[in-house]
């Protein structure tokens, strides 16, 4: 075939591609199928700047929480690198933010998350690296709250378990997903590659900037 025509059928076949998946990116902005869930618990932490964080500091906010700890030895350090994905994305935002819940604030001091933060990168403004007065308290609001799993676990893991995945909040505080190809809600998104499924960042970042303009 010659070279020209080859070219030519290869530009008109992306003209197409564009055209039947740009209405589709459109209407996701316009009709905002997002699910709502519960709203997010009341909570009262400290953040790395030694400075009293709740509920009230991110309202009419969309924000993403993630349960972690400092000296994690196995996903935490993936999860991080997402979530810097997600700051940069956003970065200068004031209406983004990111809660980022120490599930062992005995170890995780304020001192000990301004340094975990300076190591690591984060510097919105919004970014809040946050740790309580127990882990009963941070299970509670993990376990039940938000249905994460928390809990105690094997040594190679640092002692600890908990999830990989990145919960979404809207500007009144309720938790918001999108739905899977089946129409069912996925409720949280994926940091971490599981098998065959890849991570749900792209997705993420999509659904903030819906939740962002509404």
């Amino acid at each position: 075939m010659n070279k020209k025509y080859s070219y030519i059928g290869i530009a008109f076949i992306i003209l197409l591609f564009g055209i039947y998946t740009v209405p589709k990116v459109v209407d996701r902005f316009k009709d905002n199928d997002l699910v709502k869930f519960d709203k997010v618990p009341d909570f009262e932490f400290i953040d790395q700047e030694g400075e009293t964080i709740t509920n009230k500091t991110y309202e009419d906010k969309v924000y993403v929480v993630e349960f972690f700890f400092s000296t994690c030895p196995t996903i935490c350090p993936i999860m991080n690198e997402k979530m810097l994905s997600i700051q940069d994305e956003f970065f200068g935002n004031p209406n983004f933010g990111i809660a980022s819940i120490s599930i062992t604030p005995e170890i995780d001091t304020p001192k000990t998350l301004k340094e975990y933060a300076k190591t690591n990168g984060i510097i919105h403004k919004n970014w809040h690296l946050l740790t309580g007065k127990s882990d009963a308290i941070v299970y509670e609001l993990s376990n039940k709250g938000f249905k994460l799993y928390v809990g105690k676990g094997e040594d190679e893991h640092g002692g600890f378990e908990h999830s990989g995945l990145f919960a979404l909040i809207d500007k009144d505080g309720y938790i918001r997903s999108r739905r899977d190809e089946y129409g069912n809600p996925i409720m949280y998104y994926r940091a971490i590659k599981e098998q065959i499924f890849d991570d749900q960042i792209k997705e993420l970042k999509e659904d903030i900037k819906i939740l962002l303009n509404e």
